[in-house]
């Protein structure tokens, strides 16, 4: 190596550290681990005025959907879509029977969607979204976009059991 070489490898500036992977920042093609469960991030959809994501998650055939709230600290919920209907988006009551469990109404907010892989919704839009809870801390989640219902059943997560394993 000449001198030159040496003295202009001195002078460079280094690549910056790359920035690593958080639950918060990661998208299609990472790994993560939630509840000792590897999944693939197939799809993510972001609503940025409230500070929440949802994450499509796929284990094999198994599809799941990882909410993540970012407060005062990271509320984490994981869900599973479940069959069912509501027949309008004026009409969605504030408590709900599901297999003998009553859910109330804990939250309702609608916000702009940014959608990035695969995901319920196939473009961004307008969405509104109903959060529930029963007595013994079950979840349901109602999603509402371009005049199509979906409906979700989970229960909360510790932010200790979401783990990012390898973002692309």
């Amino acid at each position: 190596m000449s001198l030159f070489s040496r003295l202009k490898n001195l002078v460079s500036k280094s690549e910056p550290p790359s920035v690593e992977k958080s639950i918060l920042t990661i998208g299609p093609g990472d790994v993560c681990e939630v509840s000792l469960v590897t999944y693939q991030v197939v799809g993510r959809a972001q609503n940025h005025n409230r500070q929440s994501i949802v994450l499509t998650l796929q284990d094999g055939s198994s599809t799941r959907y990882l909410t993540i709230e970012a407060r005062e600290y990271a509320a984490y919920a994981l869900y599973s879509s479940i069959d069912g209907r509501l027949d309008s988006v004026e009409e969605v009551p504030t408590e709900l029977e599901l297999d003998g469990r009553i859910y109330h109404l804990e939250e309702q907010y609608s916000g702009f969607m940014a959608v990035v892989g695969r995901t319920p919704f196939v473009q961004g839009g307008e969405q509104y979204v109903w959060q529930y809870q029963s007595d013994d801390k079950k979840l349901l989640r109602i999603e509402w976009q371009d005049g199509r219902f979906m409906l979700y059943e989970g229960e909360d997560l510790l932010p200790a059991d979401v783990l990012v394993l390898r973002g692309s």
